[in-house]
């Protein structure tokens, strides 16, 4: 799998195929659960009036209500159109740039969001350029968020409700075995974690306190089905990640997790 390809992919499906701003706000249940989990995980450990770095962060879906909170907000995209709505929303600073590379002075934000570089970025040398990128734009014990897909869910999104196919097909046993995306679907995937990868891919990069914790949980794949945004099943379901989405195993089981840490 050529990266190059994923890169061009990415500008395509991001600027003419998928409305990635709609996604976590009127298109599922599913959609609902990710954005407020994912504002509760972030927003429980930051200090008021972090400076903070949305990396990946496309039209400012996170952006938006983090600038809204107080916090000083920098977002990057590659993605020149995802850029220019982000723009639109007037509450904090948007720019093209590239996770791998980013053109930020050292220590000079408190917390790093990556929601969504490590799914794109197929060698794991990438993965690890794009983290430590992070750390080192980040303050000493200022945080980053990396956000990831599981591999298990993947998997159940296009093997479940069919008849289990014999032989298996190759290309779903590497996506199992070792997170190769196949080649079905439309989405520019570059790879797909479990959570103890995602956790030794953080302390690899020289991240410390590493902790990785479901978004969804085990209700996500569920919910992404319901069209719609049902406060009672949303709830019902955040209700079920905040007890269960740390545990090794079951917090593969959701539609996103998240890898939590700190720079040295």
């Amino acid at each position: 799998m050529e990266q190059v390809s994923i890169d061009t992919a990415i500008q395509e499906y991001y600027s003419r195929v998928f409305d990635e701003a709609d996604r976590l706000v009127e298109r599922s249940a599913q959609g609902a659960l990710e954005f407020i989990r994912t504002q509760e995980l972030v927003t429980e450990r930051i200090t008021p009036s972090s400076r903070i770095i949305d990396i990946g962060g496309a039209s400012g879906v996170h952006a938006a209500p983090l600038a809204d909170k107080g916090h000083s907000v920098l977002l990057l995209d590659p993605v020149q159109a995802q850029v220019d709505k982000a723009q639109e929303r007037g509450t904090f600073e948007a720019r093209v740039g590239d996770a791998r590379h980013l053109d930020v002075d050292d220590n000079s934000f408190d917390v790093a969001l990556l929601f969504g570089p490590l799914y794109h970025l197929h060698d794991l040398a990438d993965r690890l350029l794009c983290l430590r990128e992070a750390s080192r734009v980040v303050r000493p014990r200022g945080w980053v968020f990396a956000a990831a897909i599981p591999r298990f869910s993947r998997h159940a999104d296009f093997s479940l409700a069919q008849d289990v196919p014999v032989p298996y097909p190759q290309e779903w046993v590497q996506l199992l075995e070792s997170g190769v995306p196949g080649s079905y679907g439309r989405f520019p995937a570059g790879h797909f974690h479990t959570g103890e990868e995602l956790a030794q891919e953080l302390a690899e990069a020289g991240l410390l306190e590493v902790e990785v914790h479901a978004i969804e949980g085990s209700a996500g794949l569920a919910l992404e089905q319901i069209s719609g945004t049902d406060p009672d099943l949303v709830e019902a379901a955040l209700a079920i990640v905040r007890r269960t989405g740390s545990i090794p195993g079951i917090r593969d089981m959701t539609n996103h997790m998240m890898g939590i840490a700190r720079v040295a």
